[in-house]
């Protein structure tokens, strides 16, 4: 359980009738992000809302779309029928413009693509352009880059807190919002539970970093070395944060199989992962039940 001594409490947590609050926590690992979506499902089909979200990178878009309102099938039929589906994507690219698809893009060159363009292109209507249109509170986590500090985005342009909050270094253009550069918040806090702290009963934490394939023996190229081994300092700043305190649910999906850059492959990461659904759900019916009887 978190340690209330050790992190800052900003609200008193809201409790639904009946039963004790919930915050969900969804974490950063590009593609491997996918494998969330079963977690969010998970609540639906026990009936339960989070009472406030918060996520980093991959974990963050999709978590945009629980606070807007989304169920996690609606979630999984969007995430398989586009960023899954390779006729999709080359068709909402295609659909910015042939002529100034370049432009728009950023480029056509690692490190250079424009991701609040390219999320504006992709994520569903349903996520509304402010925080203020979401029903469920969100927090989208980003890093300041010459500030050398994660930042907390929760008011504002959406599609621009999420596009800081997801922004690869080597893969996409920083953001600049606030008059600050931001990228990818999984550089400070890949699983960002400990935003939580003091706004939930019970807190959910999802762990989608992985690392590289243990039974890979291949050399990696120069973009899978650089993933693999910010993948690795991401688990070394969770380790140690783990020491510090803990979320009363910590889920890890299995993704070591798949890479950070393998979207197309959505269906097999979120279908992989359909077995931690299960457990998820009878660890957090047995939480809520102690949480009563205390």
């Amino acid at each position: 359980m978190l340690d209330e001594n050790a992190l800052t409490v900003a609200v008193p947590p809201v409790r639904p009738a009946g039963g004790p609050s919930i915050g969900l926590a969804l974490g950063a690992g590009g593609a491997r992000g996918f494998a969330q979506i079963p977690v969010i499902e998970a609540f639906d089909e026990l009936g339960l809302k989070p009472a406030v979200i918060v996520g980093s990178s991959m974990g963050a878009i999709l978590g945009a779309g629980m606070a807007a309102g989304m169920t996690g099938r609606e979630i999984r039929d969007y995430t398989v029928e586009t960023i899954g589906h390779r006729g999709s994507v080359v068709s909402r690219l295609w659909g910015l413009g042939p002529s100034t698809m370049r432009d728009a893009l950023g480029g056509f060159k690692l490190g250079q693509f424009n991701l609040e363009r390219i999320l504006k292109a992709f994520l569903p209507k349903e996520i509304p352009s402010d925080f203020a249109a979401l029903k469920i509170p969100f927090k989208a986590i980003a890093t300041d880059y010459y500030g050398q500090c994660e930042v907390v985005c929760d008011s504002g342009d959406l599609y621009e807190a999420l596009a800081a909050s997801a922004a690869i270094p080597a893969l996409f253009m920083p953001i600049h919002r606030d008059d600050r550069l931001m990228v990818d918040g999984g550089i400070f806090n890949p699983v960002p539970y400990d935003h939580l702290s003091g706004l939930a009963d019970i807190i959910v934490g999802v762990d989608v970093i992985g690392g590289p394939d243990t039974a890979g023996s291949f050399v990696p190229n120069r973009i899978d070395s650089l993933l693999g081994a910010t993948q690795l300092l991401m688990q070394s700043n969770v380790a140690l944060k783990m020491k510090l305190c803990q979320p009363d649910i910590y889920l890890r999906p299995e993704v070591n199989a798949f890479r950070v850059l393998d979207l197309l492959k959505a269906r097999q990461i979120i279908e992989v992962n359909e077995v931690i659904k299960d457990q998820f759900k009878r660890d957090l019916e047995a939480r809520m039940e102690d949480f009563i009887r205390r």
